[in-house]
């Protein structure tokens, strides 16, 4: 009986030095694409831990899902689409998009047999996107589909993960889809499908950034900063050794270590995301051209009824980009 109470205070202090250590873990929140590579390398690369962060990486399977926990509280930054951000914040949403990632890379692959030659020749067609309301479907239907002459209502547009896009086109149950990065080279390798179309090449804009909550951009402005360092250094990897890169993320988007072709046998993950990463483009700041892009796109969500000001008045990208980190080391 003396024993346990002699150990009580221990213990004790032994649970709030435990709480103490877990709240200062770093959550930073990520979705299986390409776009967010630059967080999966930093984690898997030790490059968090280098500036001294202790990082929890947490997936989440939409934007939506996660900017609910960025807002709850639950995660301190997160990579994912600033539509979410933009949605969130004209609703009261305190947000903060800190940080660039990746710019638009966004491929429409075609079933062969679909008869499909270019965008135009979608109307009366199904295709396999992202969820309504996601930033891959505001472009698609704001620029891709306008821009192609076609209106609400031409295309049947699917809303599924990019893994189920891909399914649906092997199983013939979509003609088209519109995938992220490695989705869209997976899907040319294991399906007779071919690419008619990339936004980024006619239509570039920001497509992933860094979201965090106000409160804790100043709570802990340090741990936000130092999570940007290491994504930053993060994408020098991307851009400038992809193939070191792909080992070290290969196997958040493919699990067996080869991948069966149609055509060329079977082909090493890594290759394969290898060439994926060096279809993209990273960057870890926001320029000024792509801020006003950023404001396009908002403008075409309030067109859409995606985002809706509270006095119906045009909403302000300006007011949820914090470029402070990007200025301070000079990029």
């Amino acid at each position: 009986m003396k024993l346990s109470r002699l150990l009580l205070p221990a213990l004790a202090a032994f649970a709030l030095t435990t709480q103490a250590v877990a709240a200062d873990k770093f959550k930073v929140g990520y979705l299986r694409v390409m776009d967010d590579a630059q967080a999966i390398a930093a984690y898997e690369g030790g490059l968090y831990a280098k500036h001294g962060l202790d990082v929890e990486l947490v997936e989440f399977k939409s934007g939506t899902d996660l900017i609910k926990a960025i807002v709850g509280g639950q995660l301190d930054t997160g990579v994912l689409g600033f539509t979410n951000a933009a949605s969130w914040s004209s609703r009261g949403a305190d947000l903060k998009v800190v940080g660039g990632a990746q710019h638009g890379y966004h491929a429409i692959v075609v079933r062969d047999d679909a008869g499909i030659k270019d965008v135009k020749d979608l109307k009366g067609k199904t295709l396999a996107s992202q969820k309504e309301g996601s930033t891959a479907d505001t472009v698609l239907k704001g620029v891709v589909l306008k821009n192609a002459g076609l209106e609400r209502g031409d295309v049947t547009v699917m809303g599924v993960s990019p893994q189920v896009a891909v399914q649906s086109l092997v199983g013939k149950r979509v003609d088209a889809a519109f995938l992220f990065e490695p989705q869209a080279s997976i899907a040319k390798l294991i399906a007779p499908v071919t690419q008619i179309y990339e936004i980024g090449e006619v239509w570039p804009f920001p497509c992933m950034v860094v979201i965090t909550a106000g409160d804790t951009l100043k709570k802990r402005k340090d741990d936000v900063w130092k999570s940007l360092d290491a994504q930053r250094e993060a994408i020098d990897l991307l851009q400038n050794k992809p193939a070191e890169a792909a080992k070290l993320i290969a196997s958040y988007f493919v699990a067996e270590p080869t991948i069966k072709t149609l055509k060329n046998g079977d082909v090493a993950r890594e290759d394969v995301i290898q060439k994926a990463i060096e279809s993209q483009t990273f960057s870890p700041v926001l320029t000024t051209q792509e801020v006003a892009r950023m404001q396009e796109i908002a403008d075409i969500m309030q067109k859409q009824g995606a985002l809706k000001t509270r006095d119906g008045s045009s909403f302000d990208v300006s007011k949820i980009v914090d470029l402070e980190w990007q200025q301070a080391r000079k990029l």
